[in-house]
């Protein structure tokens, strides 16, 4: 330990950091460890601990406390990051590759810097008032401002004070001020992001007195913040999903369609279902059974965890049934045991239940009926649901649906093992998508799981969960909002955000919304229509006309699965969303900072969904840089312009970026129907002399850590053109358990304006067709990954 005393001298700095943030507070001394840096003042100490150049923690613990050092969020282990003590006239400055700190000695002021620009600073740091501990920081006046998880707000949440209480919102359409799924972040137009690491209820006020000012108030526990940062929007998430953990990749099936509805009464009905999906030839996946698997009644049963015999007399076998006809089973679970249930007299006798303060289990009232709440922190009651959850997955269950999770009652009075209700109410979700993950992992280690769930926090994205955005009303109003709450939630670690496709809740039968809906869905995470049953959700008992065009979306679907799987694996690895915000593409365009109605679906897919009742016209903006391919006509429009679009009623504007390849599967009915060794590559030719490149994986489907274990290969291609020679080069890097074998693949190459004069395939001349109308060139080729392939096209001049 090196400690330094600084003798403070007044001194003019810049107007970034002349202001003092605390007049009480002083400076004392400066301590340096091997591993962090700690700065003492009368009242507290700071503790600045870096876990790589791009990511720096601040914890203040006031005098008299002890520092906690237990996070719920943070998984990255620290780097050997040394960082240098600079000391100038009243300043000391912790310095590093990327973020670095200036600590203003009189007046006492803390700020932030990434490469030697400004950030962000301290206003009045730690404030303890009555009833909350507060960390409050200067903001600039232009800055934009995102997070505080999943809400209805626009894309800029400045000026608003956000609850830090993860609570359902029934019905809700274009304005949400508190969901299920809160997160204390804030994302900056800045390009850096503020994660507040403490668990307990509070607030996040992102500037509402409009006084540039940015608070975090919480009742207890951590006054500790991460700031990360990067050079681009993918830098930042990614260096915080290093922080907070990576997504695993979902089995392959995820990306089909889900037949789903509150909810199927009986075994019967179930599989009838399917089996309408089957005669229409609807492609589907997965089916969701919603609480009347056990129990015949909405209200009493919670908590039975096992299927009611009279509804659904062999499960086992329905399961098997199901899945000879491709399709996986996912159950819904609550965290709930109702006192009338089966399970009630057991859950007290293994004593699974939060408490009173007289350690009786907490029993209380809401809809479902009087109730008690299992306590995951507690050992007995965590191994009791992680028993059930192996017991359910033994009978051949692959997905589970976790639901009510905020937890949707819970009350103040409770308390669990780890701490009272509002201590623990906003991470419940995420531990017990833990406990689900968990339990995944020691019944089936191999498998990947699947968890669906409504609420959660920080770095729960870690434990496979996939959440959706809540109890949506099924009207216009529901979708608008669907597309910014999915993006806002992709820019926070949470990349498969999803809405009930068509809505939720209203009995409203509207054959264009729930259309509309479904084309939306087409490009978001997991494509799974769900609603009150009053109204169908399923595509398969809709009208003729809904039906068809339902079809279409999801048949398009099916055909972008190996796109989307990538997506799934570059979110596995670098923690990129699989919906990307137009400000990641132009990130100082400020006409793009509060925009959502059109986004990017992966690098090089733009989409923009149809929100309105009747719309014929619709204004699409097209990100500069890039030309960009009508999906459906191939007529290009050159980016960095707006433009307004005619309408179509069988899809939504779909454009793709020039020079991108487009990997397209052959039609199926299941994705367990994907054949990756016949596919159609769609490469969209720009008469430019760049070089462009596309890399698109490939796995099993199903292992978990294939990629780890050397289980998959990555195709590669790249297109140059060169004197009017267009080449075109297929490698594959290939993992080290991996056994490829030859592709079959029809090249097609879009915006080919003449025949070419010749073609060869590994040098060898070949005759193929180019259509005169789409002008496109399409070759048919084998080719084994273990070889590289090359497609020379010499160009006519037009």
């Amino acid at each position: 330990m090196k400690t330094l005393k600084l003798i403070p001298l007044f001194f003019i700095f810049s107007a970034t950091i002349f202001y003092g943030q605390n007049p009480n507070r002083k400076f004392k001394e400066i301590k340096k460890f091997e591993n962090h840096v700690e700065v003492i003042t009368n009242d507290g100490l700071y503790r600045f601990q870096s876990y790589k150049d791009e990511i720096i923690e601040t914890s203040f613990i006031p005098r008299g406390n002890e520092y906690i050092s237990s996070s719920h969020a943070v998984v990255l282990k620290p780097e050997e990051v040394k960082p240098e003590i600079l000391e100038t006239q009243g300043i000391t400055e912790i310095k590093m590759n990327g973020v670095s700190v200036k600590i203003q000695h009189v007046p006492f002021k803390i700020s932030y810097y990434y490469k030697d620009s400004f950030l962000i600073s301290e206003k009045a740091g730690y404030v303890k008032n009555d009833s909350l501990e507060t960390l409050q920081f200067n903001l600039k006046k232009d800055e934009v401002l995102y997070g505080g998880g999943a809400r209805a707000l626009g894309m800029n949440r400045r000026g608003h004070r956000l609850q830090l209480y993860n609570r359902a919102h029934y019905g809700y359409e274009t304005h949400s001020e508190l969901m299920n799924y809160t997160m204390p972040i804030v994302l900056s137009s800045s390009k850096y992001m503020m994660h507040f690491d403490n668990a307990p209820i509070g607030f996040l006020d992102l500037d509402s007195k409009e006084d540039n000012t940015l608070t975090y108030e919480t009742i207890s526990g951590r006054k500790t913040y991460q700031i990360i940062v990067g050079d681009s929007w993918y830098d930042v998430l990614e260096n915080y999903t290093d922080l907070t953990g990576k997504q695993p990749m979902l089995p392959r099936w995820a990306l089909g369609n889900f037949s789903s509805r509150f909810g199927y009464h009986s075994q019967a009905e179930t599989e009838a279902t399917i089996e309408k999906f089957r005669e229409e030839e609807i492609p589907v996946d997965a089916i969701i059974l919603d609480l009347y698997w056990f129990g015949k009644e909405m209200k009493g049963t919670m908590g039975n965890l096992e299927f009611y015999k009279d509804s659904f007399p062999d499960p086992v076998q329905m399961i098997k049934n199901l899945r000879a006809k491709n399709v996986e089973t996912i159950l819904i679970t609550e965290p709930f045991v109702l006192s009338t249930s089966k399970r009630w007299d057991e859950a007290v006798k293994e004593d699974v239940l939060a408490k009173d303060t007289l350690g009786n289990p907490f029993t209380f009232d809401f809809y479902f009926g009087n109730t008690g709440l299992v306590d995951i922190y507690n050992p007995q009651g965590n191994r009791w649901f992680k028993d059930v959850y192996k017991r359910l997955a033994k009978m051949g269950v692959t997905g589970f649906w976790g639901d009510l999770g905020e937890p949707e009652v819970h009350p103040e009075g409770l308390i669990h093992a780890a701490g009272t209700a509002n201590q623990m109410h906003n991470i419940y979700g995420h531990d017990w998508a833990s406990l689900v993950y968990e339990a995944n992992r020691e019944f089936n280690p191999n498998q990947r799981p699947f968890t669906l769930m409504r609420a959660g926090y920080s770095g729960s994205q870690r434990y496979a969960m996939v959440p959706w955005s809540g109890d949506v009303n099924r009207t216009w109003g529901g979708l608008q909002s669907q597309p910014e709450i999915a993006l806002q939630m992709g820019m926070q670690g949470l990349a498969y955000m999803h809405s009930d496709l068509g809505g939720f809740a209203g009995a409203n039968l509207d054959d264009e919304l729930y259309v509309r809906w479904l084309q939306y869905g087409v490009f978001q995470p997991v494509y799974r229509p769900h609603a009150q049953e009053d109204v169908p959700s399923e595509p398969v008992f809709r009208s003729e006309n809904a039906k068809a065009l339902a079809k279409a979306a999801i048949e398009l679907r099916y055909r972008l699965l190996p796109y989307n799987y990538n997506l799934v694996f570059e979110n596995n690895q670098e923690g990129k969303p699989l919906m990307r915000p137009l400000l990641f593409e132009e990130p100082d365009n400020p006409e793009l900072m509060n925009y959502s109605k059109t986004y990017l679906w992966g690098n090089d897919i733009l989409v923009s969904p149809v929100l309105t009742k009747g719309a014929k016209q619709q204004e699409v903006y097209f990100p500069k840089g890039a030309k960009w391919f009508n999906f459906y006509t191939n007529n290009i429009i050159e980016g960095g312009q707006t433009k307004m679009l005619e309408l179509r009623e069988n899809h939504i504007p779909t454009f793709i970026r020039g020079g991108a390849f487009i990997p397209m599967a052959k039609a199926m009915q299941s994705t367990k129907e994907y054949n990756g060794e016949a596919l159609e590559l769609h490469y969209y030719f720009v008469s430019s002399e760049e070089e462009f490149e596309s890399e698109f994986y490939n796995d099993d489907g199903k292992t978990a850590q294939a990629y780890e274990k050397g289980n998959y290969e990555i195709l590669e291609f790249e297109a140059e053109l060169e004197k009017r020679c267009l080449e075109v080069e297929f490698e594959a890097e290939i993992g080290s358990d991996f056994e490829p074998v030859t592709k079959h693949i029809d090249l097609v190459i879009h915006n080919i304006q003449n025949q070419p004069k010749r073609i060869k395939v590994d040098k060898k001349k070949v005759d193929v067709d180019w259509n005169d109308k789409t002008k496109c060139l399409t070759i048919p080729v084998a080719w084994h990954p273990s070889n590289e392939l090359e497609i020379k096209i010499k160009l006519n001049k037009k």
